[in-house]
């Protein structure tokens, strides 16, 4: 069993104290590439945390049975074959967007932070425990896209969920925000430079909340001691 501690534990590291785009810089190809808009970096995320949980699960329910020599071969292998689910089902589901993500779904097999966690967790701990940690750490890998393809896609385009209608239909096209009517765009946001500067300020905020949050606890155990 878990306890809720544990999963609070869990999703603190995943989301916020370990995040894989701000804090350990795993996977920046996609996180760069994908980027360009909400619809995209949502898509890519959830595929990738879905692979995670799910690779996560079963590295850690075969992990007794695998000898230690062999242990990477084995979990690229179940990671390619859950991906290649995930591929044909986009494919067969969502078409237009699977078109849009192209090859970076594929790729998802060679994302060093879905091998780093079935590696490092969960080839060391409970099936629970590790779709748990992964849910988290793809969680906070998505929430980065989000964030990053929130900020190009109004910086570019002056919209939100643009691209919309590529997983939901046509009916969905009436769904996009303008967010800045009338705007004409400013390309560098939408280009892969402009994804290096978003996810610079990105890490440069999270640095300087990170600084702030431990002034704080420094200030806070200093007064006692003055009083």
């Amino acid at each position: 069993m878990i306890t809720m501690s544990e999963i609070r534990s869990l999703f603190h590291n995943g989301l916020i104290k370990q995040n894989t785009g701000l804090v350990q810089l795993l996977g920046l190809c996609p996180l760069l590439a994908i980027s360009s808009s909400v619809i995209n970096g949502l898509s890519l995320g959830l595929a990738t945390t879905l692979v995670m949980a799910a690779s996560s699960g079963a590295v850690s329910g075969v992990r007794n049975f695998v000898p230690n020599e062999i242990r990477i071969p084995v979990f690229v292998l179940i990671i390619a074959a859950l991906v290649t689910v995930i591929d044909l089902a986009m494919n067969a589901f969502v078409h237009p967007l699977y078109l849009v993500l192209g090859i970076f779904i594929p790729l998802i097999t060679t994302n060093c932070i879905v091998l780093a966690r079935a590696d490092a967790f969960a080839a060391k701990n409970h099936p629970l425990h590790s779709v748990v940690d992964a849910v988290a750490m793809g969680l906070g890998l998505t929430l980065v896209l989000v964030v990053l393809g929130a900020m190009r896609e109004i910086a570019g385009k002056g919209t939100l969920f643009s691209g919309i209608d590529l997983a939901f239909g046509a009916v969905a096209k009436g769904w996009v925000l303008h967010v800045l009517p009338g705007y004409h765009g400013f390309l560098l946001a939408i280009l892969p430079p402009g994804a290096f500067l978003g996810l610079g300020l990105l890490i440069a905020a999270n640095n300087w909340r990170k600084a702030r949050a431990e002034r704080r606890a420094r200030a806070a155990t200093a007064a006692p001691a003055l009083a």
